[in-house]
């Protein structure tokens, strides 16, 4: 008994650890981006992919496990049913971003915490996954000059906010080769948009446009997954996953008001309210996906794979006004090689080092210029060492992604990136039954 309320205690002091992180990161990373491109739509887009993945170019939808370590994958909730012990996953990212236009270049750095997930085993064959991670950011300001008769009229774009998407999900494997899950999803957050439009002339009167959609609501995604053997020890998985076009709840504050700057370029208080809307009720329609992934994998060797989506994009509306966007499509290529996993003498055989490659045709269409985004990724898996006489492991995931969206191409930006992913991962044996005292 002693035993078992000191393993229960050091437990507790985990669960307490990453509360802590979690709350450390949620305070201190307000921006989460610096991207013109943001502005589209509900903003960046960030997937439901954890650092091990992205680091395999995003491939997920055929995967469930690599090397008999415990991994979450939210992207097809069909493979929590290969999850057998206790699962934590927690972290953070971080990015460098260049944008370019002519010849200029902005360069920023941004934070933040993204994702906090369990997952429990609740019978030989199933099991239970929830937790929280981001859905969408939205960051960018930026300004245009244009004339109008013999005047410069400054364009002004601003943005801030992001959606949140806390899940619960379970998947349960029929028969040796069949698994099938669902997740149902709760997405939160509030959008806030400001355009302005101002004169070059002090005292002159200016106009401001100020939009804010608080959202939420629920949305559903699920999976299938059907392994098979090709060899004595080599399986290769086929994967569906998806989510419906499910509509969100969004209140609207809207404010249209007029404003000038005194000699300093100070904003001075509102001259007037031309038109407000206080919490009008108004819905955001989320886009129909499919995803489909092959995957071939050796047991406790290596793993290759690769993805298809596509996303339904343009049938998505904000406010019952539709987007003007395209649907979007985009692959990836990636795999997992770990030399040794059960080496004793070297530890760098027991390391999963990682390599991917994705393209996308993105869902923004600007002067008949469609966006594009490409990136390659490198990551590594690294063991760290084992506790309660063996029962528990740890992983340390670092990814490093590097990529372009956009192009110079009919006056447009180039945004160059450079992303970090760390993850920390956990497998335990918490809620297996003692039989001696």
């Amino acid at each position: 008994m002693k035993l078992l309320q000191i393993k229960m205690y050091r437990r507790i002091n985990y669960i307490a650890a990453i509360l802590v992180l979690v709350c450390g990161l949620g305070a201190q990373a307000q921006v989460t981006t610096s991207s013109p491109y943001s502005r589209f739509g509900l903003g960046n887009i960030k997937g439901s992919l954890l650092p091990q993945f992205r680091a395999m170019g995003g491939i997920s939808t055929a995967v469930n496990s690599v090397t008999g370590f415990n991994n979450i994958n939210m992207q097809n909730p069909a493979s929590y049913s290969a999850v057998t012990l206790t699962t934590i996953d927690v972290g953070m990212s971080a990015g460098l971003t260049s944008l370019s236009k002519n010849n200029l270049t902005e360069t920023s750095f941004n934070s933040t915490f993204s994702h906090l997930a369990f997952a429990v085993p609740v019978s030989r064959r199933s099991a239970l996954s929830f937790g929280i991670l981001p859905y969408s950011d939205l960051g960018y300001t930026y300004r245009n000059t244009v004339k109008i008769d013999t005047t410069n009229v400054d364009q002004l774009y601003e943005g801030e906010g992001g959606l949140s998407k806390a899940y619960i999900g379970y998947g349960y494997r029929i028969g040796d080769h069949l698994r099938i899950g669902a997740n149902a999803e709760y997405i939160f957050g509030n959008l806030l948009t400001t355009r302005a439009t101002e004169y070059a002339s002090a005292g002159a009167i200016n106009a401001k446009l100020q939009n804010k959609n608080s959202v939420g609501g629920l949305n559903y995604s699920y999976g299938i997954q059907y392994d098979f053997n090709i060899g004595k020890k080599t399986s290769m998985t086929l994967g569906y996953s998806g989510s419906n076009s499910g509509k969100l709840n969004s209140t609207q504050t809207f404010y249209a008001t007029q404003y000038s700057r005194d000699a300093n370029g100070n904003e001075n208080t509102a001259l007037d309210t031309l038109s407000s809307v206080d919490n009008g009720k108004s819905n955001l329609t989320l886009p129909l996906t499919h995803n489909f992934g092959i995957s071939i994998k050796q047991s406790d060797k290596w793993l290759i794979g690769a993805d298809f989506r596509m996303s339904k994009w343009a049938a998505t509306s904000i406010n019952n006004i539709n987007s003007g966007l395209q649907d979007s499509w985009g692959a990836s290529l990636g795999g997992q090689w770990t030399p040794d996993a059960t080496s004793y003498n070297s530890y760098m055989k027991r390391v999963d080092y990682r390599l991917g490659f994705s393209y996308d045709k993105t869902y923004i269409q600007i002067n008949n210029q469609d966006i594009k985004q490409m990136g390659a990724s490198l990551g590594f898996g690294f063991p760290l060492p084992s506790a309660n006489a063996g029962s528990a492991f740890y992983k340390i995931n670092f990814t490093t992604e590097v990529g372009q969206r956009g192009t110079l191409n009919n006056n447009l930006v180039k945004e160059q990136y450079i992303n970090f992913h760390l993850g920390f991962t956990l497998n335990d044996t918490w809620f297996r039954k003692y039989r001696v005292d």
